[in-house]
């Protein structure tokens, strides 16, 4: 089942030739409307009527959050403030918010995204959605409500927060599509546990989890706790929201982009050159239909690869392989590269441990140090430390084996993590970088 069939299954020379088409509108609109891009394409070397091929999409410069930072709050609008119908922005704890504006046609445009990204999911018309992405200004929570709306099915704007509600509002109203992120699904589990709920006696069927990078380990631990078919999301406020990709419920193998409306690149996050497909790499996103705030090939910092092989689901757009991470999040101990997924992988799969971790970096005598804060069930703490510390010890060689770099594993008790209701905290660096 397909929201939009026509789009969604165009052949590739169709789809490119339509990308070409829009990406030559938009930049000249963005030429003739955003000094910064004018700027930038004359530094260049390159006009808009230079761009006659996809390929000549390389030529151009990119554009990064600090430049959006920089142009605090409108200077890369394309449209008047007089057509900004409504105004998102990030919450600013790196610095300056990243501002972003919509037009009327903006607002129609992620609707029908987000609706497509439903009915990818496999929701339907009769199903109710459990919304609990924040609402405001982050932009999860009015994303996904205006979708589930277009598609005609029942939503419930419950937002982030008041968990023990939350269970109790599933359970009454007969919710069947879940939308949070991953990180707090796993802790809707553990709460419904301590409250005595099963999630198998819930009509749950559906989860569309997003907003941070999980693994193929966590998604197996999701579906088992909640009963549910886990699928992965992807957005950012930067480019729309949510529902710039979504993963189909026929493949469970990649996130579909809708290229209809943007053109993936993959680069080494290093040189900056395009990889070649199945390659990893930090993901840039160029906006071809936006016009509040069009983007020329922006930095997402997200590390992935795509594919652009046919789909089972039948729809032809590109897919992007699972996020592993982001290129300015990752870890650097002692030469080593290090995502906190990758941690998570390892501890997901080892039994009696929980899927709460944290990783805290320091350096002490000019050395790096990982130390990794690890929660176990009630069960295993109550063992003897020597059964602990055998776990510790299997926990801190399987990292130093997967990964090659050595850490200190401390068992904590469960629940003594912090919890997020949003984007769970994974590292504290205390390093003294420079």
């Amino acid at each position: 089942m397909m929201f939009n069939e026509e789009f969604e299954t165009l052949p590739r020379p169709a789809l490119e030739a339509l990308q070409l088409k829009r990406l030559q509108s938009m930049l000249a609109r963005v030429y003739a409307n955003v000094p910064f891009y004018r700027t930038a394409l004359d530094r260049a070397g390159i006009r808009p009527d230079d761009v006659r091929s996809l390929h000549d999409l390389q030529r151009l410069p990119f554009t990064t959050k600090q430049n959006m930072r920089d142009s605090y709050p409108y200077g890369l609008f394309a449209a008047p403030l007089e057509e900004i119908v409504r105004i998102h922005a990030s919450s600013g704890t790196t610095g300056k918010p990243t501002v972003v504006g919509y037009t009327q046609k903006d607002i129609e445009t992620w609707t029908e995204l987000m609706a497509r990204t439903f009915v990818t999911a496999g929701a339907h018309k009769g199903d109710i959605i459990h919304n609990a992405y924040g609402y405001g200004l982050f932009t999860g929570g009015l994303g996904a409500h205006y979708g589930a709306e277009r598609l005609g099915a029942s939503v419930i704007p419950i937002s982030g927060g008041n968990t023990k509600r939350q269970i109790m509002i599933m359970q009454d109203f007969g919710s069947t599509v879940l939308t949070c992120t991953p990180s707090y699904a796993l802790f809707l589990a553990e709460e419904a546990k301590s409250e005595g709920v099963d999630f198998r006696n819930l009509k749950l069927r559906i989860g569309i989890f997003g907003a941070e990078p999980w693994s193929e380990a966590m998604r197996a631990e999701i579906e088992e706790k909640l009963n549910l078919t886990a699928l992965d999301i992807y957005g950012l406020s930067e480019i729309m929201g949510p529902g710039v990709a979504q993963e189909c419920y026929v493949a469970k193998s990649g996130l579909h982009i809708w290229e209809d409306h943007f053109i993936p690149e993959i680069i080494d996050p290093e040189t900056c050159e395009v990889v070649p497909e199945g390659v990893k790499g930090e993901l840039v996103i160029t906006t071809i239909t936006k016009q509040g705030i069009p983007l020329v090939r922006y930095r997402t910092r997200d590390i992935t690869s795509i594919t652009y092989e046919p789909c089972a689901c039948g729809r032809t757009h590109a897919r992007l392989a699972r996020l592993s991470g982001r290129s300015d999040d990752m870890i650097i101990i002692r030469g080593v590269n290090v995502f906190p997924s990758q941690i998570e992988s390892i501890l997901v799969g080892i039994e009696g441990v929980e899927p709460h971790y944290l990783l805290i970096v320091d350096r002490q005598d000019n050395l790096d140090t990982l130390e990794v804060h690890v929660e176990v069930d009630e069960r295993l703490f109550s063992d003897e430390i020597k059964v602990l510390q055998a776990l510790s010890r299997s926990i801190e060689k399987e990292i130093k084996d997967m990964l090659g770099v050595t850490s200190r594993v401390k068992l904590v008790e469960p629940k003594t993590i912090q919890r997020s209701e949003g984007k769970a905290t994974r590292v504290i660096d205390n390093r003294k970088l420079v």
